[in-house]
């Protein structure tokens, strides 16, 4: 049964998550006709992000939208010190010209923002100055004093990733969240239309719920003893957290398709579906995301890029596996795992249920999301 969802769901979500596409001689190779190449880049948490997309006109109805390319820059902004700072504006400049000189995108068709975890954290620790000066910045590195670099809320952020990932077909009937590394967003349309978006939000993320797992364990860092606190901290945030923003975002009558982005999402979806290596969506179970927990603390081997690719005969796609699951390590170690796991675990438990059938999609591509709603809803006006 999972699988006769997982193809209905990719049908609509295959669409918008194409293959990446080869560059010769600096010129993008486009898979539709009459398309055009836009560039997001955003200033995040971590560092800059840039992804080039090809679309055409309403992409959101038509599907026609292919990732060209989706690169990032790790700069950590946040610690807003000195090095940070020339770090993220060094990797700003260069890769929005990237984007104008090697992918020759037109300056008016790349989109430059600020995350509204950039913007949360600075507020947090009143470093707004520190956002205005690399803004100002980086418009007088690239010589152009009117560039907007818009710095986004969490809701308009959540509502653009929505509107970007979810296809219109399930618009209404999709609950998207993205867990983050230090916090989780997302929402749904509770009105069959666009106009009015419902803000999902945690103060929880992978990397948050790790390092309150590791204070927790003092001077005991064995993996024994985190996940003991995990498992702690897990239940804390679930009773005071999680379970109350759950039932206050009114999700759960009005939303039958449960979609998870974010890097523990692509991770997961990677390593319990290495099969699946080439699937923008994958779709999970509850249990098969608790088996996986439980994989990551008690037999953390079974992950690893040569078990996963062993059943695999053809060289090409052992190879693809090979590097993807490499990737995933190199990004999540096995702590982080996890805590990621077990976050996502505690919000899909508010949605499994003996008496209403969800279903649950982890999506691969999700960072690219925000870019095309962005750029489709500027293109439509």
């Amino acid at each position: 049964m999972r699988i006769k969802y997982l193809h209905c769901f990719i049908l609509f979500y295959c669409l918008f998550f194409c293959s990446l596409t080869g560059i010769a001689q600096n010129n993008v190779t486009v898979k539709y006709n009459n398309s055009s190449i836009y560039t997001g880049i955003e200033v995040g948490s971590k560092g800059v992000k840039m992804s080039i997309i090809e679309m055409k006109k309403n992409a959101q109805k038509s599907g026609a939208l292919n990732i060209i390319k989706d690169t990032s820059v790790n700069t950590d902004f946040i610690s807003f010190s000195d090095a940070t700072f020339s770090a993220t504006l060094e990797g700003f400049t260069g890769l929005f010209k990237k984007a104008l000189d090697e992918y020759q995108v037109p300056s008016n068709q790349i989109f430059t923002v600020i995350s509204s975890g950039v913007k949360m954290q600075a507020e947090k620790d009143e470093k707004t100055a520190w956002v205005q000066k690399l803004i100002d910045s980086f418009r007088i590195n690239i010589k152009e004093p009117g560039r907007v670099v818009e710095v986004v809320d969490v809701e308009k952020e959540a509502m653009l990733s929505h509107l970007g990932i979810v296809p219109e077909s399930r618009r209404y009937s999709t609950f998207l969240f993205d867990i983050g590394s230090g916090n989780t967003k997302g929402g749904f349309f509770p009105y069959g239309d666009t106009r009015t978006f419902k803000l999902f939000q945690l103060n929880w993320g992978t990397k948050s719920v790790a390092n309150a797992t590791e204070k927790r364990c003092e001077d005991d860092h064995s993996l024994i003893n985190y996940n003991k606190h995990l498992f702690r901290v897990l239940g804390g945030a679930e009773q005071k957290d999680i379970i109350y923003e759950v039932n206050a975002s009114g999700a759960y009558p009005l939303s039958d398709n449960i979609a998870v982005s974010g890097g523990i999402a692509w991770a997961i979806a990677t390593l319990t579906h290495p099969e699946l290596i080439d699937n923008p969506i994958v779709s999970v179970s509850y249990d098969e995301v608790k088996k996986f927990a439980e994989k990551a603390y008690n037999n953390y081997k079974a992950l690893s890029p040569a078990f996963l690719s062993t059943n695999v005969n053809r060289t090409a796609e052992k190879e693809k596996i090979n590097k993807q699951v490499t990737t995933v390590h190199k990004v999540f170690d096995q702590k982080a795992l996890m805590a990621g796991a077990g976050l996502l675990l505690k919000i899909m438990r508010q949605f499994e249920s003996a008496f209403a059938t969800k279903h649950f999609y982890l999506v691969k591509n999700g960072q690219v999301g925000w870019v095309s709603a962005y750029v489709d809803q500027t293109i439509s006006k």
